[in-house]
């Protein structure tokens, strides 16, 4: 489309030095360059707006990649959950376990009686401390895991979220290059329907001057046509000019000279 542009433009250029001349070619050359210009810049702008799309289109790895990302994170997540509830399961029933124990010690004197067995008191104290130790050690693991929990969940939605946004913003890269691509195609087209730009004052001087002379012919022949009117028009009145001494005794009177030199006077 460009291409065409500058061609059809380089052809109005050799009519206009054909009927202007020289002058015209000059002048024309200057402005077929700045077109030729426009049409290079338009041409880089095209350049710049397929490497935009790759460059969108490159974006989907690092998207694919954030989500596979994701998903391990989920299912590590998921499998600590689970762990963290075993955990805690576990807890619960050592727990009950302490307590029957020491129930057992402040309760019974002697051997102690557990489920149906029995024990010498020391032997429980014995098994007590281990266990006591033991599910001290299991509690402070537990401990541990909820806050890797935390930080893991956390983690997770900080990746949700910058997955999200990245999704948004790729989505609205694609919609500003389509309205760039849209904008230059406008351009491309004002380009190639608009008219050269050139310099028309000469046209313009030209033009009044042509407007000028066939103003004093009009003139001329309205006159003539007038004069001719009126020359070939049948007299209705006597065109003989009056005698000298009428027209003079006419404009001063009657009067005799003395009498008009008195008045005057």
């Amino acid at each position: 489309m460009i291409k065409k542009g500058i061609t059809g433009a380089a052809v109005v250029v050799l009519l206009l030095g054909f009927l202007y001349g020289r002058d015209a070619i000059s002048l024309v050359a200057t402005t077929y360059g700045e077109v030729r210009d426009a049409a290079s810049d338009l041409i880089s702008v095209e350049t710049r707006i397929k490497q935009a799309r790759g460059a969108i289109k490159d974006l989907e790895g690092p998207i694919e990649e954030a989500m596979e990302t994701i998903a391990r994170e989920e299912v590590a997540v998921a499998k600590l959950e689970r762990q963290l509830a075993k955990t805690e399961g576990q807890l619960s029933k050592d727990r009950n376990y302490l307590e029957t124990l020491r129930d057992a010690l402040t309760q019974q004197s002697g051997s102690i009686v557990l489920a149906g067995k029995s024990y010498e008191s020391k032997e429980v104290k014995e098994s007590l401390a281990r266990e006591f130790k033991h599910f001290k050690s299991s509690e402070s693991k537990l401990d541990q895991l909820q806050k890797v929990r935390q930080a893991r969940a956390a983690r997770l939605r900080a990746a949700r979220d910058k997955l999200d946004a990245m999704k948004v913003a790729r989505r609205q890269l694609v919609v500003d290059v389509e309205n760039l691509e849209a904008r230059m195609k406008m351009i491309e087209v004002a380009e190639t329907t608009s008219e050269l730009s050139l310099d028309d004052s000469e046209l313009s001087r030209t033009r009044d001057l042509v407007e000028e002379i066939s103003t004093r012919l009009d003139v001329a022949e309205e006159l003539l046509d007038t004069r001719s009117h009126y020359v070939n028009r049948i007299p209705l009145e006597d065109d003989n000019e009056d005698d000298i001494v009428d027209q003079v005794t006419t404009y001063f009177g009657s009067a005799p000279v003395e009498n008009r030199i008195a008045q005057n006077d």
